[in-house]
């Protein structure tokens, strides 16, 4: 059975872009496009990993990322920061919340993204 990834991120072509490879790469991906859903997906999808934008319509992703750890369903589930900000101080709040990675966008291609969930889910 293939691994669950949600991600949740709003701008439609990065999205679809991970789906794409994700799936390529024999994952099961959800997209969910603002926070909010995000949480919902969360709940019901039961994910292996979440990929976890900052900058979301709704609900933004650290507060996405707190309600995840609060949540008895979410708070073990491996989320992985993948946002345009290379903020330190988001970075230092997203470790301390137990994230498992954080990739700035500009800096990784969707190889090294698809790459990254393999290494984290130990595939």
């Amino acid at each position: 059975m293939p691994k669950k990834i949600l991600i949740i991120e709003d701008e439609q072509v990065i999205a679809d872009a991970l789906k794409m490879g994700l799936v390529e790469s024999n994952y099961k991906a959800v997209v969910a496009y603002d926070g909010e859903d995000g949480l919902e997906q969360a709940k019901k999808n039961k994910p292996d990993l979440i990929l976890l934008d900052l900058l979301l319509p709704k609900k933004d992703g650290m507060t996405v990322l707190r309600e995840l750890r609060e949540d008895k369903i979410t708070k073990n589930v491996p989320v992985m920061i993948l946002s345009q900000l290379s903020d330190t101080n988001k970075i230092s709040e997203g470790v301390s919340l137990g994230v498992v990675g954080y990739l700035v966008k500009v800096d990784f291609s969707l190889a090294e993204v698809v790459e990254k969930v393999k290494s984290v889910l130990g595939d």
